[in-house]
């Protein structure tokens, strides 16, 4: 019998180490229905007798595990139900384990609609098929599609980027994996032998709940600069194709992506267009196929991006 806790709610694992129940510093609430200070006397009591050992799993191995109770049974749990999957997962990995008969307690599904946006963007980075990455790139025009074509074909799931007044461009990409860590571990090599310098922020919390969505605000210096939402139909292979018709005579000074799993992509990209080039670019962008929208005069781009 293993016993299962969220990794910033384990009182009993904390109990077990310190051999009596013990306060926690801190309690997570996102498996809530299991976010306790301190275990109870005499449930540790009885779950340290019985129980021959403790899991502890992360938020988003729970969404991982929430996704595979709804692929399987077509049907949601809460956080704290679909903590045994999780834990049954993690330990069946750690131990190698194969071929067995196992079960784990669902308890309960109690689930709060707004928690679901949550589970979905987490879900990819809980089953290892994205991971998020903090690449450095030169600040030319063309280095991103180069650096689409470096991922060989695996799918971007992210893309923010800002210009910032330098030679260098940071920017926050989402890649999708198809044989998890290992093939994570490939990526990272392959980067480096294309000369390309790059952080791994798939574990770092900061990164998923605030940075991915902060990452812009205004350039260093005056630009040239249109905005324009463009709409182009989802699939493996699109945003690289979307950037190889775009071109490469005007720079792309800001972008924003995100694979939202629809049939339709979108795409905020600024581009730097010199006034006398206005109307070359209004009859390209005419030629592209795209269905576009201007931005440029929209009031939130020009208080925090322009």
């Amino acid at each position: 019998m293993i016993a299962v806790e969220a990794e910033d709610s384990a009182c009993f694992a904390a109990a077990m180490e310190a051999k009596e129940p013990v306060d926690l510093d801190y309690v997570g609430s996102f498996a809530d229905g299991v976010a306790v200070k301190r275990i109870g006397k005499e449930t540790f009591r009885v779950a340290s007798q019985h129980c021959d050992g403790v899991v502890t799993v992360s938020s988003d191995a729970i969404c991982a595990a929430m996704q595979d109770i709804f692929v399987s049974m077509r049907a949601i749990s809460e956080p704290s139900g679909a903590l045994s999957l999780a834990g049954m997962k993690k330990w069946c990995e750690t131990n190698n384990a194969k071929g067995l008969n196992l079960a784990g307690v669902l308890s309960g599904a109690n689930l709060n609609f707004n928690t679901l946006r949550y589970v979905a963007e987490r879900t990819a980075l809980g089953q290892k098929n994205e991971a998020l990455l903090a690449v450095t790139l030169p600040e030319e025009t063309g280095s991103f599609k180069a650096f689409c074509k470096a991922l060989s074909g695996r799918p971007i799931t992210e893309f923010n980027y800002r210009y910032a007044h330098g030679k260098i461009a940071e920017i926050f990409v989402g890649v999708g994996l198809r044989n998890g860590d290992e093939e994570l571990e490939q990526l990272k090599v392959h980067l480096q032998e294309c000369g390309y310098g790059f952080s791994d922020i798939s574990d770092n919390e900061l990164a998923k709940l605030h940075i991915r969505y902060m990452v812009g605000g205004k350039p260093g210096t005056a630009l040239n600069e249109r905005l324009f939402r463009f709409d182009f139909p989802e699939y493996p292979g699109a945003l690289l194709r979307f950037l190889e018709t775009l071109g490469a005579k005007w720079n792309i000074s800001l972008f924003h992506y995100r694979n939202q799993g629809a049939a339709i992509g979108n795409v905020l990209a600024g581009i730097e267009v010199p006034e006398e080039d206005f109307a070359e670019f209004a009859e390209h962008l005419e030629q592209l196929g795209y269905q576009f929208t201007e931005e440029t005069d929209n009031l939130s781009y020009q208080r925090f991006l322009r």
